[in-house]
C-alpha cells in the first residue's frame, strides 16, 4: 500500500479576497524617475537651445523679409488679417496675449502626465515625437534665425504682447535674456499642440476626440494673430511633425493590445474566481477526494 503523501496545498483565496486589476496597472509603464529627468532634459534643452541662437540680429532680420516675401509669392493669406480681428477688442488681444503665454507648457505636460497614466504605450510614441520635433526645430533656430513678424517694419504688424500684454519677451530682443526672440521658425508652440492633439486622438476612443484638433486652431489663429509667427512656421513645424510621425510610428495594434490586457485581467479575475468556488465544492465530499484533485490542477 502507497502511504506516500502529497504536500498539504495552500487554501486558495475567497473569491471576496481576488481583487481585479485596474485599468491603469495592466500595461506596464517606463521608470517615473527616468522619464522625468528625459521630459525636464527636453524643456532644459529647448531652452538653452533658443538661447544658443540669439545674437544673430542682423541675419534674422534679412531671413525675415526672405520669408515675408515667400509668403507673397506663393500668395498665403496676410497675418495682418487675422490681427485685425483680434484689434477689434481689447479683451480678445489680451485672451490671445495670455493664451500665448500660458497654455503653451502646461498643456503640454499635462497631455504626456495623462498619457503616462492612462495609455503607457502610446506615451513613449508620444514623448519620442515630441523629442525628435524639438531636436529639428532647434537645428533651425541655430541656422535659420528668423526675427517675428511683430518686429518685422514691412510686416506693419502691432507687437501686442508690448501693447495690451502679457508678454513672455522683453522689449529689446538683442538684450532680452529670458528667450531669444529670433527662433520664429518653426513654430513649436504650434508643432507641440498639434502633437497633442494628434496624440490625444489616437489614444481615444470617443466620438468626440476629434474636438481636440480645435487646441492647434486656436493655437495658429493666436500665433499669427499676434504677430509672434508667420503662416510659413506653422507651415514648417507641420512638416516636420508629419516626418518624425512617418519615421517613429505608433505601435501596430497598440489600443487593441491595451484592450486585449484588459480581456487578460478579467480572464485572469474569472479563473481565479472559478477555482475559489471548485474548492469550496470539492472540500464538501472529503479531504482525500480534496487533495489529490488540487495537487493534479497544479501539474
Amino acid at each position: 500500500m502507497d502511504s506516500r503523501t502529497e504536500p498539504a496545498e495552500a487554501e486558495p483565496e475567497p473569491a471576496a479576497a481576488i481583487r481585479r486589476p485596474s485599468r491603469q496597472s495592466t500595461a506596464p509603464r517606463p521608470p517615473l524617475v527616468r522619464e522625468l529627468l528625459l521630459v525636464v532634459g527636453l524643456f532644459v534643452v529647448y531652452k538653452v537651445g533658443r538661447q544658443l541662437a540669439d545674437g544673430h540680429t542682423a541675419e534674422a532680420f534679412r531671413n525675415a523679409n526672405r520669408v515675408w516675401d515667400w509668403e507673397r509669392t506663393l500668395h498665403l493669406p496676410g497675418e495682418g488679417s487675422v490681427q485685425g480681428a483680434l484689434l477689434h477688442s481689447d479683451t480678445l488681444v489680451h485672451l490671445a496675449n495670455t493664451y500665448y503665454a500660458t497654455v503653451h507648457f502646461p498643456a503640454t505636460v499635462a497631455f504626456l502626465v495623462w498619457m503616462y497614466l492612462r495609455r503607457p504605450v502610446h506615451y513613449v510614441w508620444a514623448r519620442r515625437v515630441l523629442a525628435a520635433v524639438t531636436a529639428a526645430a532647434l537645428a533651425l533656430h541655430l541656422t535659420f534665425p528668423l526675427a517675428p513678424p511683430r518686429l518685422l517694419a514691412a510686416a506693419g504688424l502691432v507687437d501686442t504682447g508690448q501693447v495690451y500684454g502679457p508678454t513672455v519677451y522683453g522689449a529689446h530682443p538683442a538684450t532680452d535674456e529670458m528667450a531669444n526672440q529670433f527662433a520664429a521658425m518653426p513654430s513649436l508652440h504650434f508643432g507641440w499642440a498639434l502633437m497633442v492633439a494628434i496624440g490625444l486622438i489616437a489614444a481615444t476612443r470617443s466620438r468626440l476626440r476629434w474636438l481636440w484638433l480645435l487646441h492647434p486652431l486656436l493655437t495658429l489663429l493666436v500665433i499669427v494673430g499676434t504677430a509672434n509667427h508667420y503662416w510659413l512656421d506653422a507651415i514648417v513645424a507641420t512638416a516636420l511633425l508629419g516626418i518624425a510621425l512617418a519615421v517613429i510610428r505608433l505601435p501596430r495594434g497598440a489600443g487593441a493590445a491595451e484592450a486585449r490586457s484588459l480581456v487578460a485581467a478579467d480572464e485572469a479575475y474569472d479563473e481565479a474566481d472559478g477555482a475559489a468556488g471548485n474548492s469550496g465544492g470539492a472540500g464538501g465530499a472529503g479531504e482525500k477526494e480534496s487533495v489529490p484533485e488540487l495537487v493534479g490542477a497544479r501539474r
